[in-house]
């Protein structure tokens, strides 16, 4: 017997609002799961050991995995931003400007996209590849027949430990970026001012926003590319390959990535 096709328009809006669906499912599992974090972390019973040992596995396991990547990715910054910058507001005679337009660009936008996308390579698909295989394997199960809430255990600590971690290396990425631009200006001779003078131009642009919008954008970031790797990995199927998982959770991670900085600094504006 012939199998009855839909009529074309109906295939259309199927192929339409299954991505929208998709989408927005990830999107309210992440909501889900992070409200979950933050009810969950401030209640003292919830810091078992095995928590509390999950959460600094993975806090070593992110800060050594980002650390070397994220020195070398600021030095780099810092010589083509920084430096540049010191140089043509220099040759034009606008030095007082120096701060406003680092901290504008780099502390603003750049330092916490880049640590986002640092962490993300380097933690966020290992997450992805160790939960696709936990979901995969029936562990999860395992877990919940054993007594023991797979989020408190796997997804609570790691959510925690990626927050602090892209915090540590945001400010790790802004030491380095602005010593190498400020080192490579005197080297050249490009820069006039003395270090103090390069801090206080710097310091002086900041404002009390910005005090609250760098740590948080990097909190956020951080809890983020963790969540979207959870609910990837932890939503596969035995049937998703690691070339197709792990993929999915570097696209959904970098959105999550560049949409929270977006709307954070669109939100301070």
């Amino acid at each position: 017997m012939e199998q009855r096709r839909d009529p074309l328009p109906l295939r259309v809006l199927d192929g339409i609002g299954a991505p929208v669906r998709r989408g927005a499912g990830v999107t309210l599992s992440v909501a889900a799961l992070g409200a979950g974090t933050l009810a969950e972390a401030v209640r003292p019973g919830t810091w078992r050991r095995t928590v509390r040992a999950e959460f600094r596995r993975s806090l070593r396991q992110a800060l050594a995995g980002g650390l070397g990547t994220t020195l070398a990715t600021a030095a780099l910054v810092g010589f083509g931003m920084v430096y540049q910058a010191l140089y043509w507001l220099g040759i034009v005679g606008q030095q007082q400007l120096v701060g406003s337009v680092l901290v504008t660009v780099l502390v603003r936008e750049t330092a916490p996209v880049l640590v986002g996308f640092i962490l993300l390579g380097r933690s966020g698909t290992v997450t992805v590849a160790e939960f696709g295989e936990t979901a995969a394997t029936g562990q999860v199960r395992i877990l919940e027949g054993q007594g023991l809430d797979p989020f408190q255990l796997l997804v609570l600590p790691r959510t925690l430990a990626y927050a602090v971690a892209a915090f540590t290396l945001g400010m790790l990425f802004l030491a380095t970026a602005l010593a190498t631009g400020y080192l490579a200006g005197v080297s050249l001779g490009a820069v006039s001012d003395t270090g103090g003078e390069f801090l206080n131009n710097l310091v002086g642009a900041l404002g009390r926003r910005d005090f609250v919008l760098l740590p948080v954008k990097l909190l956020l970031i951080g809890a983020l590319v963790a969540l979207t790797a959870a609910v990837t990995g932890l939503s596969s199927s035995p049937h998703d390959k690691p070339a197709h998982l792990l993929p999915r959770g570097f696209v959904r991670g970098a959105l999550a990535v560049l949409t929270t900085s977006a709307a954070l600094s669109a939100a301070a504006t």
